[in-house]
């Protein structure tokens, strides 16, 4: 192992054990990162050392970003803010525990982004996609999984990662629970009777024992449910019903929030229970809801 990459593995390692970066997260980071070591290697005509990150000028930052745009593997705004981000990361690691320091990098600006508004399924959406998936699984025990996964996102808004990260020692599920979201931050979250009772149903004709250490959610053979399952079985439903492909299982999570709103529920209170750091974040889906509001306008007032 060379001594760049041995700072690249030791500083991914960082991130999975004390950040408590997610394993996608930490892989998304590790991929820029070797990007741009790599890109280096032939912008400085051999692998860099500590000497040469450390004497890297904004210009060779600049010309990394402008070689991850061009050719058919471009890389679009967010993608490129995100790369900087790894790449801002890693230098703050290196000034930490090995004294590699390069302010002038801090120089390099990102892209401006557009920031995105979260895009909910309705109300009516989410009963229909809850529907839809006990009834049109292979089997009656897939649809009794496939219907309390899905009621767990909007019921509680989970992510998808916390809902797929439950045991068999969560058993049986508590009227309020403490999951633990993105970096490890550990939240408390209340759970409906209707999750819990779709989730019992679940356990009660799931074929597999549910032992303390086994996933909650299991593939037909018995493995775990992997997120890409649940994407794709949210494409399915979404296509049985004609809902658009911004109804994944995070629009489930949005909904939860966008509903609580719209039916008086408090920013900081939406904000705990999605484990939001930033209040700022949560206050997007004030814009879903101002947005909803003027659509309605529109189309009801007979001025508009």
């Amino acid at each position: 192992m060379t001594a760049t990459s041995a700072l690249l593995s030791q500083w991914t390692a960082h991130l999975r054990e004390e950040r408590r970066f997610s394993d996608n997260s930490v892989a998304a980071y590790e991929r820029d990162v070797a990007a741009f070591l790599g890109f280096l290697s032939v912008h400085l005509g051999g692998e860099p050392n500590a000497e040469n990150l450390a004497e890297l000028e904004p210009r060779d930052l600049r010309a990394y970003l402008a070689h991850r745009r061009q050719g058919p593997d471009a890389l679009a705004d967010r993608s490129i803010s995100r790369a900087l981000a790894a790449i801002r990361s890693f230098y703050r690691y290196l000034e930490r525990r090995h004294g590699v320091k390069n302010a002038r990098l801090s120089l390099v600006r990102g892209p401006k982004l557009k920031r995105s508004l979260p895009r909910p399924v309705s109300e009516g959406a989410a009963r229909h996609l809850i529907a839809e998936a006990t009834t049109s699984a292979a089997g009656e025990w897939q649809g009794a999984r496939d219907a309390a996964l899905l009621t767990l996102l909007y019921a509680a808004g989970l992510r998808i990662s916390e809902a797929l990260a439950l045991t068999g020692g969560d058993l049986p599920l508590p009227e309020v629970l403490r999951v633990q979201g993105k970096g490890g931050k550990e939240r408390v979250v209340p759970l409906l009777a209707q999750a819990r009772d779709a989730v019992a149903r679940y356990v009660e004709l799931c074929p597999y024992a549910m032992d303390e250490d086994a996933p909650l959610f299991r593939a037909s053979r018995g493995g775990a449910l992997s997120p890409r399952m649940a994407q794709a079985l949210m494409e399915r439903l979404r296509m049985a019903l004609g809902l658009p492909s911004s109804a994944t299982p995070h629009a489930l999570r949005h909904a939860f929030a966008t509903h609580l709103l719209a039916n008086g529920a408090d920013l900081r209170a939406i904000q705990d229970l999605l484990g939001h750091e930033s209040l700022s974040t949560t206050q997007s889906y004030t814009s879903v809801e101002a947005q909803k509001i003027l659509q309605t306008y529109r189309r009801a007032h007979p001025r508009s």
